[in-house]
């Protein structure tokens, strides 16, 4: 991830279906099993995740053409580009969960996070990749269907996975458990930045916002005010919007650490 407006790079929309190869498969590969636990911490970030998820891609479908042409919350894209981007976060999603490893976790939920203190400008070639691949959709309701496509299977996957199984994903391992994790703040962020210039817009479900603003004070090493909504506390430590004098003066110490640009 290098940006506010995050986030992973692995996967690329798939505009085609083309035969290729089938690959070699080694003999000896771990296996991600099918999840037969039923552990309320585990339930409840499946939940949560499945929740974001859903909350998100029920915002896009509820997207008009025109919507698509308004500015998004991140630096330089367009609403049909953060939408884009989706698509490659719910390949991410599938890639990783299918990508085993017998590897003991080298990051967890909050540790995945590469911090920057220099905002995203949209000058990024992979940002200006996204913008590309966001046009080659020409209509909204393709770019509509392949996240639909591909986020309901992300959606399944994440389901079906065992959440004691590690993956590896930008050649760091985690549990299927904080993986999942990631993505809720994730798409809690996103979904901000969806609706960010919407009228009249749904906000994230509130469960996702309150998990989203846990891990972001783990990340920052320090909770934020009890005066802040978890909205706010979202908005204002990931550098969406500028503090107003009074929250600066809540956060104390805390706003010389922020804004934290997630990356």
């Amino acid at each position: 991830m290098r940006r506010t407006c995050q986030v992973t790079q692995r996967g690329l929309p798939v505009l085609s279906t083309s035969t290729v190869a089938t690959p070699t498969v080694p003999s000896k590969v771990p296996r991600i099993r099918l999840s037969t636990l039923a552990a309320p911490h585990y339930v409840a970030e499946v939940d949560l995740f499945s929740r974001s998820w859903a909350a998100l891609r029920a915002a896009v479908d509820d997207l008009s053409d025109e919507d698509f042409a308004r500015p998004s919350g991140c630096t330089g894209w367009l609403v049909r580009d953060l939408v884009c981007h989706l698509v490659i976060d719910a390949q991410d999603v599938l890639i990783t969960l299918a990508t085993p490893s017998g590897r003991e976790p080298t990051r967890d939920a909050v540790t995945y996070w590469e911090v920057s203190d220099t905002p995203p400008t949209g000058e990024d070639p992979l940002d200006a990749l996204t913008v590309r691949l966001a046009a080659a959709y020409e209509e909204p309701h393709l770019l509509k269907f392949h996240l639909d496509d591909v986020g309901s299977a992300a959606g399944r996957a994440a389901l079906l996975a065992d959440p004691a199984s590690r993956v590896s994903t930008r050649d760091e391992v985690f549990t299927v458990a904080d993986f999942l994790s990631v993505y809720v703040l994730e798409w809690t962020l996103h979904h901000l930045d969806l609706i960010a210039h919407l009228p009249d817009p749904e906000q994230p479900p509130a469960e996702g916002l309150a998990r989203s603003r846990e891990l972001l004070e783990r990340i920052a090493g320090s909770a934020f005010p009890a005066s802040f909504h978890d909205l706010d506390a979202l908005l204002v430590g990931t550098g969406r919007r500028a503090p107003t004098e009074a929250e600066r003066a809540d956060l104390g110490e805390l706003a010389a650490k922020l804004p934290l640009y997630l990356g």
